[in-house]
């Protein structure tokens, strides 16, 4: 495969790869064909991978489960050299082997590469073995000079949170610690930032003085799949909001911070979870699928909520009185990944009555965070014609009218390369994660009743009094532009 990435794109040293919970779905799916890629493609200056799990397999064994993953899920075609060459760094060990036996491994993967190495360790595991996971690496004395990254969620309140990062602060120091969020490593998340900060259209108008509300909405179609024992210790709240919605409005809210940098940018994004109001249960509405309590492991009489929509607010000075309206849940109408920003209207219409002013909602600017990465500023605009008839009308951007979707990394594989880099920016801290278990605790303390929902539906009805008098804006009053079609 040819290599043309440039320089400082990717880290300095080889790289010795601990991937713990190598032969779950997590790494088949997403982590075996991301480092995949990194290390074909050239972004990594070299590697040697060691997977490490419950399963009693050989190296050889390990090497057929990577080349089953890549076959099922890699979205690119596999050269035969490239396989073999990727094969070749692959090593495996299983945890019952115990620390001794990962210790040399890790010492032959960084004897076979040239010159100075640097250690990363990804702990694809649940929550409850991540903590074994971390004393393991610390047994096997790997934890000096090593970077690790850890999976959500990160705790289930705030006081399991404090006492997750009190015991991991015993081993990793914080700056070791790249806590994921796969949210932020799509491209779509990162050209907020582009967005806001490198247009002088956008951002003097980026405030309370011109949006009158936010909503960030991550719908989806699937089920539980084989995922009900962690749901129903989990729920959609602490799924998706703690662990993605709110980091998303973090990046969405944030100041502009003194440079574009893993400190000041994780600052300013503290600063935005700092200034969130307590969520009052009042504004929640929790819900639940029908058929939900009659799934494999699910408790019959199961409260856990498998739809939230929520009001937040942030009290300072860009954001007083702009509500923030999330919402996410399973067995919805649509898949989609949202942010839609909504303008504030002229405080008087010169319009006749009938013109179409207003029938339509707001101006929006909105962000598709799905891979596709798109987004779309509404407006109104008049009707070729006599009279004055307003029309809805739309301005659209996709990455693929670039001409360069090939050169997009998948949100796995930027972040991978991120840790690999030391590069903390699109990651979170202790203090965020604390700060947003502090905020959510009046709604675990006294969450609202799940209310029912038909699959297919966008929600309980009540989610409409919620977000009222303004309207959800999914579905669209208008449809993204399809590129295949001419005149579109």
């Amino acid at each position: 495969m040819a290599k043309r990435i440039p320089p400082g794109v990717g880290p300095k040293f080889p790289q010795v790869v601990v991937l713990v919970g190598a032969t779950g779905d997590l790494s088949r799916r997403k982590l075996l064909p991301g480092l995949f890629h990194l290390a074909t493609a050239g972004f990594i200056p070299g590697c040697r991978i060691i997977g490490v799990s419950l399963d009693d397999l050989t190296p050889e064994a390990f090497r057929a489960t990577a080349r089953e993953a890549l076959a099922q899920f890699y979205g690119r075609k596999v050269a035969d050299e490239d396989w073999s060459a990727f094969a070749d760094v692959l090593d495996y060990v299983p945890l019952a082997a115990g620390a001794d036996a990962l210790r040399e491994a890790v010492a032959r993967a960084e004897t076979a590469l040239v010159g100075e190495t640097r250690r990363l360790h990804y702990l694809s595991v649940p929550p409850s073995a991540a903590l074994s996971a971390v004393r393991l690496l610390g047994e096997a004395g790997l934890v000096e000079g090593s970077r690790v990254i850890m999976e959500k969620p990160f705790g289930t309140d705030l006081e399991s949170a404090v006492a997750l990062n009190a015991k991991l602060h015993a081993v990793f120091a914080e700056e070791q610690i790249f806590r994921i969020d796969h949210f932020l490593g799509k491209e779509a998340a990162q050209n907020i930032l582009a967005f806001r900060f490198a247009n002088g259209l956008f951002e003097p108008i980026w405030n309370r003085n011109f949006i009158d509300h936010v909503q960030i909405d991550v719908p989806e179609t699937l089920g539980l799949g084989a995922r009900a024992g962690f749901y129903e210790q989990t729920g959609a709240f602490r799924d998706m909001v703690v662990t993605h919605l709110f980091q998303i409005l973090g990046f969405m809210a944030m100041e502009p911070p003194t440079a574009l940098e893993p400190g000041p940018i994780n600052e300013e994004k503290n600063k935005v979870f700092r200034g969130m109001l307590p969520i009052d249960a009042a504004s929640v509405v929790r819900g639940q699928y029908i058929g939900y309590r009659q799934e494999e492991g699910v408790d019959p009489e199961s409260d856990t909520e498998t739809f939230i929509a929520m009001k937040c607010a942030i009290d300072n000075w860009r954001w007083a009185g702009v509500p923030f309206f999330l919402r996410t849940g399973k067995r919805l109408a649509e898949g989609q990944r949202v942010i839609s920003i909504a303008f504030r209207e002229p405080p008087k219409s010169m319009f006749p009555v009938g013109s179409g002013v207003g029938a339509q909602g707001p101006d929006h600017l909105t962000f598709d965070l799905a891979d596709s990465s798109k987004l779309s500023l509404s407006f109104y605009g008049k009707r070729p014609g006599p009279g004055m008839r307003l029309d809805k009308l739309s301005m659209q951007f996709a990455m693929h009218e670039t001409g360069l979707v090939g050169e997009v990394l998948e949100a796995y594989e930027r972040l991978i390369l991120d840790a690999m880099r030391g590069d903390r920016t699109l990651f979170t801290s202790a203090e965020g994660i604390e700060r947003l278990w502090e905020v959510s605790k009046p709604l675990l303390e006294t969450p609202p009743p799940v209310r029912l929902y038909a699959q297919g539906s966008w929600g309980p009805k009540s989610i409409h009094q919620l977000v009222a008098p303004h309207a959800w804006r999914l579905p669209f009053e208008r449809s993204w532009r399809d590129p295949n079609k001419s005149g579109a």
